[in-house]
């Protein structure tokens, strides 16, 4: 079982009604992909890292988490912070290559920075919503929802074949390890190859056994499992709405107001 899911069955907030958290989760991060306020992209990163701890995953834990896209969002808003003009004029920081100039101008770096943390505080809620709810009670609130079975019955497969893959994956490096197959870099790459190779060739088989255990079970397109019964909170739903429209009215804020960084460069 990876952490992740680990954590989504064993937080303090697994008993809180699952739709609450999609909820939740869901509005704060499209106010969040949709103000221009770099404020309500904090404020929603920081809700959400605050939401997780009060579900009693250590910080450390969702530090180490977040820190993987953070790195991945870094190099990808690097590229947008940088522009090449053949002035040097308006510039942060630049050098100059010839006849041409490569920096760093304070509009480019707003938009590397709003493009940064629009997308952490969407990683975040998303994050928030799969560290407290299990998938299975994802799915009974996507059915709920009628989204179109064909999506969830793959979404579901989907998500149930990925412990196949590690399982396998894991199986073949121990297997490979054992033989000192990755006692340098050479045999190492050699190694690799042939898992990623063999890591095809089984998985195939274990789907194809996978899916003649489900049909000899009676499967025909779709997956029922037992869901369980919540109380929807009337408190809590009103704290999402308390909560979210703050966001909203914090985001008209700062459009009215010029900005966070904005306001800081003038």
């Amino acid at each position: 079982m990876f952490q992740i899911d680990q954590y989504a069955y064993t937080n303090r907030l697994l008993k809180v009604h699952p739709g609450e958290k999609m909820a939740f989760a869901i509005i704060t991060m499209i106010i969040c992909l949709i103000s221009q306020s770099l404020a309500v992209m904090l404020a929603a990163i920081a809700l959400m890292a605050a939401a997780v701890i009060r579900a009693g995953i250590p910080l450390r834990v969702y530090i180490k988490l977040i820190t993987v896209p953070a790195l991945f969002l870094i190099l990808a808003v690097g590229a947008v912070a940088v522009s090449i003009s053949g002035q040097g004029e308006g510039y942060l920081w630049g050098i100059a290559l010839g006849k041409f100039y490569i920096g760093v101008s304070p509009s480019n770096l707003y938009l590397a920075v709003l493009l940064f943390c629009r997308s952490l505080g969407a990683i975040s809620c998303l994050y928030f919503l799969s560290l407290t709810t299990p998938m299975v009670e994802i799915i009974s609130i996507l059915r709920k929802l009628k989204v179109p079975s064909l999506f969830i019955e793959l979404m579901g497969l989907i998500y149930r074949f990925i412990f196949v893959l590690v399982e396998t994956a894991e199986s073949i490096y121990t297997s490979q390890s054992s033989r000192l197959g990755y006692r340098n870099l050479k045999t190492g790459y050699s190694s690799l190859g042939a898992l990623v190779g063999n890591l095809l060739i089984s998985s195939y088989r274990r789907s194809e056994i996978l899916f003649t255990a489900l049909s000899s079970r009676g499967y025909t397109g779709e997956l029922r499992v037992l869901e369980t019964k919540y109380i929807v909170s009337g408190k809590n739903i009103l704290a999402i709405l308390a909560i979210d429209v703050l966001l909203v009215l914090l985001s008209l804020a700062e459009m009215s107001g010029g900005g966070l960084i904005g306001r800081i460069y003038n």
